[in-house]
């Protein structure tokens, strides 16, 4: 009997998720995907608090093994399904992704993804501060991307994976990304890799209809 497909715990408009949802992709994982209505508090319900005692997407429950943040999971479908192409096993290698993993939970969630919540979701943070997070982030990687085509070195790996999506959709938080040349060209480069999936648009910010 062939063991069940992985379940990918899920919200449509959730960059975190959307990290999870592209790398399966990439490395052709079969999944069935759960969405999760944050909007009801669907991800409060003791159901789900019993995968993620935290209360967030996205989660993957793999034959019963159960991963909760979406850092953690590139990292465990990197090491289950991906092998060193994606997470490489040397110290440097390692060492280069985790830095941009960092980076992932800490400059662009307090930039780039939380600009984006104050338009899309309405959250209330001081948006002066947060774009200017935003623009400094972007500026160094804009830098270091201009001596190499991916985050973490020549190939991509799951750094790349980990900060693309709240790059790419960085507009919808009111942040340009027209001063950034080298940064518009690795997000065409992740765009161009095999079995790329993007994540919706939304009508907010700089792309507001």
């Amino acid at each position: 009997m062939s063991a069940a497909p992985l379940t990918f715990y899920s919200f449509p408009l959730s960059g975190h998720a959307h990290r999870v949802a592209l790398m399966l992709s990439l490395l052709d994982v079969p999944h069935r995907c759960v969405d999760v209505n944050l909007r009801q508090a669907e991800q409060k319900r003791p159901e789900f608090l019993a995968l993620n005692a935290f209360g967030q997407v996205p989660v993957i429950d793999d034959n019963g093994t159960v991963v909760a943040d979406s850092n953690a999971i590139l990292v465990y479908l990197a090491k289950r399904y991906g092998g060193a192409a994606w997470l490489p096993e040397d110290a440097v290698g390692a060492a280069a992704v985790q830095r941009w993993l960092s980076v992932a939970a800490g400059p662009l969630a307090n930039g780039p993804a939380t600009a984006r919540l104050v338009t899309v979701f309405g959250a209330a943070f001081d948006i002066d501060a947060t774009l200017a997070r935003a623009h400094a982030l972007l500026a160094v990687m804009d830098s270091e991307l201009s001596r190499r085509d991916f985050l973490a070195g020549d190939t991509p790996t799951i750094a790349d994976v980990a900060c693309y999506t709240y790059v790419s959709h960085a507009p919808e938080g009111n942040v340009a990304l027209t001063g950034y040349p080298n940064i518009q060209q690795w997000l065409a480069r992740i765009e161009s890799l095999p079995r790329f999936v993007p994540m919706a648009r939304t009508a907010a910010g700089l792309q507001a209809a």
